[in-house]
């Protein structure tokens, strides 16, 4: 009869391909968790790029931080910026929730971004008091500069920080926002694609139904596409920094 640790490696392993062995298994009883750090644009980046990732490691026993690098101040029409950023702020806690994740935001503004020396101490700090195994952010090449913005401050703190964390970058809107992307690694979100999508329906100022099935942002057939590439049902599809890509 199997053990319980070798019946977790098991389920985890057929949960993630090609991440550290680190995390291919739950932590038992006295042994040290494991810290997972997210960081997004904007409330709903993060739980689009890698939500149904995030909710297999939180779901695992990990600790789970999504950094949100502004509050989405200028994402919905017609609503000042303060108002928006309170809607979509409670849109990004419940989000968490569902996620067994814990938001932060670092508080820049949403369209007006910056990369300078001071907002790179600022993420550093942020994600160094974490004190991560794993993070996770967007791929650099993306058509949003707030986007950019997140990636390029998160990779800035992985060198300051002596790359003492594994860094993966996430993608959204193929194609129309991230551009040449080329996996590195996958998982296998089947078992939690309904919790993912939860997550992303959260942010109902942001119709998460295009989000998941309009012309410029699919969702659905991107975790179908990179389900198919790895033949399960559903995935999400990361590079990782250093390894088998462009970067």
């Amino acid at each position: 009869m199997p053990s319980r640790r070798d019946f977790a490696r098991y389920t985890l392993t057929a949960a993630v391909m090609g991440l550290p062995s680190l995390l291919s298994a739950a932590p038992l009883p006295g042994e040290k968790k494991r810290k997972i750090v997210c960081v997004g644009g904007h409330p709903d980046d993060p739980e689009t790029g890698c939500g149904g990732t995030l909710a297999l490691l939180s779901g695992l026993g990990h600790d789970v931080t999504i950094i949100y690098l502004t509050r989405g101040e200028a994402g919905i029409d017609g609503t000042g910026h303060k108002e928006a950023a309170a809607i979509r702020s409670k849109e990004a806690e419940a989000a968490c929730r569902i996620l067994k994740a814990k938001p932060v935001f670092a508080g820049q503004i949403d369209g007006d971004t910056v990369v300078n020396n001071e907002w790179v101490i600022t993420m550093k700090d942020l994600i160094a008091r974490e004190k991560p195994d794993i993070v996770f952010t967007h791929w650099p090449v993306d058509t949003h500069k707030d986007h950019q913005s997140a990636s390029l401050l998160t990779i800035q703190s992985w060198e300051k920080l002596n790359k003492s964390f594994d860094l993966y970058f996430f993608e959204v809107c193929t194609g129309n926002q991230t551009r040449g992307f080329k996996p590195t690694d996958y998982v296998n979100i089947t078992t939690v694609q309904d919790q993912k999508r939860k997550a992303v329906y959260c942010h109902t100022s942001q119709g998460p139904d295009d989000i998941y099935n309009s012309d410029d942002c699919n969702h659905a057939l991107m975790e179908a596409f990179r389900g198919k590439e790895i033949n399960v049902k559903a995935a999400e599809a990361f590079v990782k920094l250093g390894g088998n890509s462009i970067v």
